[in-house]
């Protein structure tokens, strides 16, 4: 799929400036990323939010969980301008989780992001990456993070791990995590981020496939989170989703995506299985892979 021009791409007006001046002018291309189409709706519904222990920097901590020196050296970088996004970028924008506001204040973004383009990673929009992808914008994390309802012991599934910036925040709200990634190059990226800051000793498991059909073996999952838009949703995923579990995923062609939530309410495939919430309009680039659509 061919990329878009700059212009054509919904993005707010202080990131489209900055993109041009940058250099930026292609829009994210395939999988996986997106940015909001400036609508003020968001999903409203028990986040399921806990306290959690934090460690010296205000980090999240599991009990019997340690930081790598690399993590508290980027802990440390750009932290006011954490702090502005989370404040203008998503409480501003409606959103409350406790829990993930305090992911996206702790993750260092910046280092999710090429070097070369490192001094745009806090602002409102996405930003390419290797293998003609993006990392998403920070409302779209934390949106579609909050919309999972993610509680303290879940496992997730993340389909498209990119950058492995999602899959960070995740790390912050899970248990265990599991991302797979279509693209070797892709996926070969995202590692080396999480590996680099210590996140792949804690419980975060990276692999390289076809994001169609899940992780099977590793099923089921409290929360699965694609962050790249099939036509339908993929069955393998639902069949994969844990009982009371949340499937979040952006469903349609480009110009008519929006993300939907999926509950499972009981076992089996059956349409009384599982209720369908749809929430904002995106846009995310297309699933990868034979089945994709």
């Amino acid at each position: 799929m061919a990329c878009l021009p700059a212009r054509e791409l919904r993005l707010g007006s202080n990131w489209g400036a900055a993109a041009l001046a940058l250099g930026w002018f292609g829009a994210a291309c395939r999988h996986p990323g997106a940015d909001s189409d400036g609508s003020s709706a968001r999903w409203r519904g028990d986040s399921r939010a806990s306290a959690v222990p934090v460690a010296d920097g205000g980090a999240p901590l599991r009990p019997g969980s340690s930081r790598s020196p690399s993590w508290q050296a980027a802990l440390a970088e750009r932290r006011a301008e954490r702090e502005q996004m989370v404040e203008t970028q998503l409480v501003a924008r409606g959103i409350e989780d406790p829990r993930v506001l305090l992911a996206m204040r702790t993750v260092p973004r910046h280092r999710f992001v090429p070097e070369r383009i490192r001094q745009g990673a806090y602002l409102d929009g996405p930003l390419p990456i290797p293998g003609e992808q993006t990392i998403s914008q920070p409302y779209i994390v934390a949106f579609m993070s909050e919309a999972a309802q993610i509680s303290e012991g879940a496992r997730c599934l993340e389909i498209g791990t990119g950058s492995g910036y999602q899959a960070a925040i995740l790390a912050e709200l899970c248990q265990e995590t599991y991302t797979i990634e279509y693209l070797p190059e892709v996926a070969e990226f995202g590692r080396r981020n999480l590996e680099a800051l210590g996140y792949l000793t804690r419980s975060v498991f990276v692999r390289t496939g076809d994001g169609y059909a899940g992780w099977p073996d590793r099923a089921p999952f409290d929360v699965i989170l694609v962050t790249a838009a099939p036509e339908r949703v993929p069955p393998p995923l639902l069949q994969q989703l844990a009982l009371r579990g949340h499937l979040v995923i952006p469903v349609g062609p480009a110009a008519e995506q929006r993300i939907e939530v999926w509950n499972r309410l009981a076992a089996g495939d059956g349409q009384r299985a599982f209720a369908r919430q749809q929430l904002i309009g995106v846009r995310f680039l297309p699933f990868l892979g034979p089945q994709g659509k």
